[in-house]
């Protein structure tokens, strides 16, 4: 009881409504979630990477072309060294493994005693232990993000913007509806490392470096454009290097040199399970087996940004008030609001080069969930530089509307993208989502909502069904 005596009333109120948001767990393995599971499915039950049977029993869309009618997995699937091409990430997988192991332990011991619940991996205890995971990092993400965004701004104003981000943003979609996925997973690592990196910044010693490129390396594990946050380190090192300089400090300099061997061994040991796995798949370390495309001289800024296909700030505007809100970060840390910035621009540009930056199939802009930490920080300090150009008490109802307004706004469109009113692929119809906001989503909801709870099966067979034949409707159109 000590520990909950010591919680602020908003650290409580984040547990608490992360424990009210659990029954949102959604229980299945889907899409790209088909191959992030499948290496942490196969080790933990066939113990190598073999994903033939997750190939087998993944949904119809991501079967279609990998698997025939005849349940025949189709040969080009196969890489040269005779496994699967399995180009997903092993980080979750690694995330995974304490909820998967405790799942599978007590499966065999209900076996023991007569319950006769298959170990394999598919069923219920194995896709629960799962999706509790990824739900438990995606809070934790929030959660670490309140944390920092209090260093800097009144605790009011990071547990609005935690909130505003929480529901807000993508990162609901990936945290509850798809947990398969990477993206609640990729926000709490670089939560994790940019936490670590702002808590030892003053004076990091050797073990500190080691602690930070070890999260720098599971942050890549998990999600490999993820690395972009590893400038934090590399021009705070640059910076430190530039100082030795011009004071003619040697010992600074021998320090920090010493710091980023000690970061880049450890960095590099932590993303091993990454190389090995590639090693297996596809006969090379540095063979993570994406075929896209990357065009460096012709970033898609503006669509990435505000296209109605996916764009960051169209279909999550909240994210607009984050981004300004790191130029405000300025007047309570400059390097941290700089770094940031320039993270986000990194982050922005590589994306937009990125042949599919779309996402294909995603909510929002999936890509950018990574930056969690750097949104909530950036959105409460938008709050702080409101509140302190308008009148307190007025900024604080004003700041409070305007999140629910915009989270109600985002949990609109989660309804219409996920109950496929509007095309979960491709650019959408502005006037078509908006008129579905105030006259389809109000009166379907709540019907919806009651089969999501209480016979959610049905609602994902019909949901796959319809994802299913739009995909078969669009080849169709492709091949005329």
């Amino acid at each position: 009881m000590s520990i909950f005596r010591r919680l602020t009333r908003y650290e409580a109120a984040l547990i608490l409504l992360f424990i009210a948001t659990l029954p949102l767990m959604n229980p299945w393995v889907r899409g790209d979630g088909v191959g992030y599971y499948a290496i942490a499915r196969s080790i933990l039950i066939e113990h190598k990477l073999d994903f033939r049977k997750d190939w087998l029993a993944a949904n119809p869309s991501f079967r279609m072309g990998r698997v025939d009618a005849d349940g025949r997995i189709d040969p080009d699937q196969y890489t040269s060294t005779g496994h699967l091409n399995n180009h997903f990430a092993v980080g979750p997988a690694i995330l995974w493994a304490p909820f998967l192991l405790v799942a599978h332990a007590g499966v065999l011991l209900c076996d023991r005693f007569g319950a006769h619940v298959p170990a394999d991996g598919f069923s219920r205890p194995y896709l629960l232990a799962m999706s509790f995971g990824t739900a438990f990092y995606g809070f934790l993400a929030v959660f670490i993000s309140f944390v920092l965004a209090r260093r800097y701004v009144p605790e009011r104003w990071a547990f609005i913007a935690a909130i505003g981000i929480w529901f807000g943003s993508s990162l609901p979609v990936y945290m509850y509806f798809d947990p398969s996925w990477s993206h609640a997973q990729s926000a709490f690592a670089a939560a994790v490392f940019i936490w670590f990196w702002l808590r030892t910044r003053s004076e990091r010693s050797l073990a500190d470096w080691a602690v930070l490129g070890a999260l720098g390396g599971l942050m890549m594990d998990v999600y490999y454009i993820s690395a972009i946050l590893l400038l934090f380190a590399a021009i705070e090192s640059l910076a430190g290097y530039w100082t030795a300089l011009k004071t003619k400090n040697r010992a600074q300099a021998v320090h920090l040199l010493g710091g980023n061997a000690v970061f880049s061994l450890a960095l590099i040991a932590a993303f091993l399970p990454t190389l090995v796995v590639k090693k297996i798949i596809y006969g090379g370390f540095f063979s993570l087996g994406y075929t896209e495309h990357w065009y460096w001289n012709s970033p898609a800024f503006f669509k990435v940004c505000v296209s109605a296909d996916h764009g960051l700030f169209s279909w999550t505007p909240i994210l607009i008030l984050a981004v300004a809100g790191l130029i405000c970060l300025r007047k309570y840390d400059r390097a941290f609001a700089v770094y940031s910035l320039v993270a986000f621009v990194a982050y922005l540009y590589s994306m937009g080069c990125y042949e599919d930056w779309d996402g294909i199939s995603s909510f929002g802009s999936r890509f950018f969930v990574a930056l969690t930490p750097i949104f909530v920080v950036g959105l409460a300090a938008f709050f702080d530089w409101f509140a302190r150009v308008w009148h307190q008490r007025r900024a604080g109802i004003l700041a409070a509307g305007a999140t629910a307004v915009l989270v109600l706004w985002n949990l609109g469109m989660i309804f219409q993208w996920g109950m496929h009113l509007i095309p979960p692929r491709g650019p959408i119809s502005w006037r078509e989502a908006a008129y579905n906001q105030v006259a389809v989503v109000p009166e379907d909801a709540a019907s919806a909502i009651d089969m999501y709870m209480t016979s959610r099966t049905n609602l994902m067979r019909h949901i796959e069904g319809t994802d299913v034949k739009q995909l078969q409707s669009a080849q169709e159109r492709s091949a005329q």
